[in-house]
């Protein structure tokens, strides 16, 4: 299995990329990695190049470049060249810490999408409070605008996604909307709703809200993008906000609240493991023809090694040909 990689992307590539790459290489015997990016700063961290190939190139795409734009232009960048590897059957996955927008471009113009998939979705795995294998919400960014069949081919992807890598026997799907009655919603909620409880293969359980995302109550969440990428951000961002308060709550306020924090420390840090998205992987985008896979731009090393993990799971369970038989069958059915 070879993984294509866009080292530098990301705040801190090219080292927390490669530290990241030979930890999984170390781990598995059948990873091989093309890293594409500047070969002196590459060269600079890489302690071993067993089953690592280097590709130098001088363009970069920026966190700042219109995404589009980018990769049509800097078509010798990182990020380009590792998606083109994909494309020519050099690599089976893509990995980047790099631009999303361009990532998706990439992912769209060059690996290209599903056929039976009208738009590919952005997926990251958030944590939950009473589950390791956490919770998929899909869409979170990719697509502004949806429709109601849109949602309903994430649910299916989510959902096999869900049984591959997180080895969930009966995924639970849910549709995010503004109150768990059936009827709740605008027109494309109401009209998902519909399409979700009468579709084959998938465990839907209805509708959820947003406070519900990190209670654990489904495993795969599908929304439109405008609204999972805002309630993604809501999330992350008061989650963020809560646990540097009470840290800082526990840190500033005299002698005694320091020795009860020494006291309850074991609790906290094991609350902190909850919210530690790196053991999670990348966001998975869903729905082209091979694995394309985005970690966060602030990531570490740990994040990328988890999230070569998450990709090496989708190649051995072929995931991307499970969802493309699946669509094959449902129009199949159709046309019969």
């Amino acid at each position: 299995m070879k993984i294509a990689v866009d080292a530098m992307g990301g705040d801190n590539s090219p080292e927390v990329v490669v530290q990241g790459i030979e930890q999984a290489r170390n781990e598995w015997k059948d990873l091989e990695f093309i890293l594409y990016g500047d070969e002196s700063k590459i060269k600079a961290v890489l302690t071993d190049s067993e089953r690592i190939t280097i590709v130098h190139t001088d363009e970069e795409i920026l966190g700042t470049d219109e995404p589009v734009k980018a990769i049509r232009s800097k078509k010798q960048s990182s990020m380009v060249l590792a998606a083109t590897a994909v494309k020519n059957g050099d690599a089976q996955a893509v990995l980047s810490l790099g631009n999303t927008g361009a990532l998706l471009a990439s992912g769209i113009f060059i690996v290209g999408r599903i056929k039976q998939v009208d738009r590919p979705a952005l997926m990251p795995t958030l944590p939950v409070i009473n589950s390791s294998n956490g919770v998929n919400i899909l869409d979170v960014g990719a697509n502004a605008e949806s429709k109601a069949s849109f949602l309903q081919q994430w649910a299916i992807m989510g959902s096999i996604y869900a049984r591959d890598v997180k080895k969930i026997e009966n995924p639970r799907v849910a549709l995010l909307n503004n109150g768990e009655e059936y009827d709740k919603g605008d027109t494309l909620h109401k009209d998902a709703y519909q399409l979700l409880k009468n579709t084959e293969g998938i465990n839907f359980i209805g509708n959820v809200e947003s406070g519900d995302i990190l209670a654990g109550v489904a495993d795969v969440i599908v929304t439109d993008g405008f609204t999972g990428n805002a309630a993604l951000k809501a999330t992350e961002g008061t989650s963020t906000i809560l646990l540097k308060q009470l840290k800082q709550a526990l840190t500033t306020n005299g002698i005694f609240t320091k020795l009860g924090a020494a006291i309850v420390s074991p609790a906290l840090n094991d609350l902190k493991k909850i919210f530690d998205t790196s053991q999670a992987g990348g966001a998975v985008l869903l729905g082209l023809k091979s694995p394309v896979i985005k970690a966060h731009g602030s990531a570490d090393a740990k994040t990328v090694y988890y999230t070569v993990k998450q990709i090496r799971e989708m190649i051995i369970n072929d995931t991307i040909s499970k969802a493309n038989k699946y669509f094959e069958q449902i129009n199949k059915e159709k046309d019969a």
